[in-house]
């Protein structure tokens, strides 16, 4: 068992749902602002971090576009994104576990198939929900919205790490 590794997942787990709690109650008209720097309006990285989740599960076995969303995907409504963001989330926890740190797949695109260590698809996973999540943020500070702090010490808080030493 990859327990480091899964650890990492755990906090990404809870970054993406702290984070996604503080967008369910936004108006349309908030989903569909784009503030200059971000990479598409708070709907388009909303789906896209969803749909890049499906992804990065996917590349772990050698698969992709398999109907993944993607930043111009109709709108599903927020419990359906928050729904598909946990089961991903439950999802990539398990990978991550379970990953032998040896193992590799091969990655078909566009007619040729590129060998990748699987631990790099899960790096991917990491990163990336980082930089869309700090979009985000930026994005709700924007429009004036508080955001929820998504360091680490919070989520040991939530963890329940650091308590006191007997």
């Amino acid at each position: 068992m990859n327990k480091s590794l899964a650890e990492m997942f755990h906090y990404n787990a809870w970054a993406n749902q702290t984070l996604f709690s503080a967008l369910r109650d936004l108006t349309p008209q908030q989903l569909d602002t784009h503030v200059p720097g971000a990479s598409g309006s708070l709907r388009e990285v909303i789906l896209h971090i969803v749909g890049a989740q499906q992804t990065f599960i996917l590349r772990t076995v050698g698969r992709q576009h398999e109907g993944e969303l993607h930043r111009n995907s109709p709108w599903p409504g927020m419990q359906q994104l928050l729904d598909l963001l946990d089961s991903t989330d439950r999802r990539l926890i398990e990978i991550a576990q379970h990953l032998d740190d040896k193992q590799e797949v091969d990655l078909p695109y566009q007619g040729v198939s590129y060998r990748f260590p699987t631990r790099f698809f899960l790096v991917h996973a990491l990163t990336h929900s980082v930089e869309h999540r700090t979009e985000l943020k930026f994005a709700l500070a924007h429009l004036g919205i508080d955001t929820p702090d998504l360091d680490a010490w919070h989520y040991a808080t939530a963890a329940g790490y650091g308590q006191p030493a007997p």
